[in-house]
């Protein structure tokens, strides 16, 4: 049973969401806050398996919430659910330890399919907020350098996990290397392609479609 925690300063809105998740037979909602600080001493205690953060919220907000929780607990899985389709929210997602964005106004079964992904390890990108960030990005590098320097396969594959949200332990389980094999491929991915924040990972990872695979 995946166990999916809720925060959001609605409480029609974490109703609706309460009622969507419960609905389906592998999920269920263990706990719900109205605002960020709230949030982050519940998940301390509670160690959900994901938890759908709203953007907007009093005490600490989305961003705040979500950079606090990934300090206190590293592998829970976060979303982040906006009502802006603004790209400045979605890169202060991201670089807080966020491992999707998905816009309020996503169908329901959206939400499911993003819950799905992030929980197998996955990043999830809503489709409108991937297109603008393609749309900015496909030109213009991240940090203005070129990202046409060629990949090794195995430096491919290691930077594929990493877009996927896996931590270095995971990709050195996935590989069959060692954790620090697993560093000395980020520190040289970093340098060849400039990839130093989550945001940059995300930005390249979209340029190259694997954040749209299901």
């Amino acid at each position: 049973m995946l166990r999916i925690f809720l925060a959001d300063d609605h409480a029609l809105l974490r109703d609706g969401l309460k009622a969507l998740v419960n609905s389906q037979p592998d999920m269920e909602i263990v706990g719900e806050a109205d605002n960020g600080r709230v949030a982050c001493d519940r998940v301390k205690v509670l160690l959900p398996d994901i938890v759908l953060m709203d953007i907007s919220m009093p005490e600490l907000n989305g961003v705040q919430a979500t950079k606090k929780m990934k300090e206190l607990c590293p592998d829970v899985r976060i979303l982040v659910l906006s009502a802006y389709e603004d790209k400045g929210y979605f890169q202060c997602a991201m670089e807080a330890g966020a491992s999707g964005f998905l816009l309020k106004r996503a169908a329901s079964d959206e939400l499911i399919k993003a819950i799905r992904v992030i929980i197998a390890n996955g990043s999830y990108i809503d489709p409108t907020m991937a297109g603008k960030m393609l749309a900015g990005y496909m030109v213009q590098p991240a940090n203005g350098k070129a990202v046409g320097n060629k990949l090794s396969d195995r430096e491919a594959e290691v930077l594929r996990l990493m877009a996927w949200g896996y931590s270095n332990k995971e990709i050195a389980g996935q590989l069959s290397i060692c954790v620090k094999t697993v560093e000395t491929y980020k520190a040289r991915l970093a340098e060849k392609l400039d990839l130093r924040s989550r945001t940059a990972i995300v930005r390249y990872a979209l340029r190259q479609g694997w954040l749209q695979e299901a």
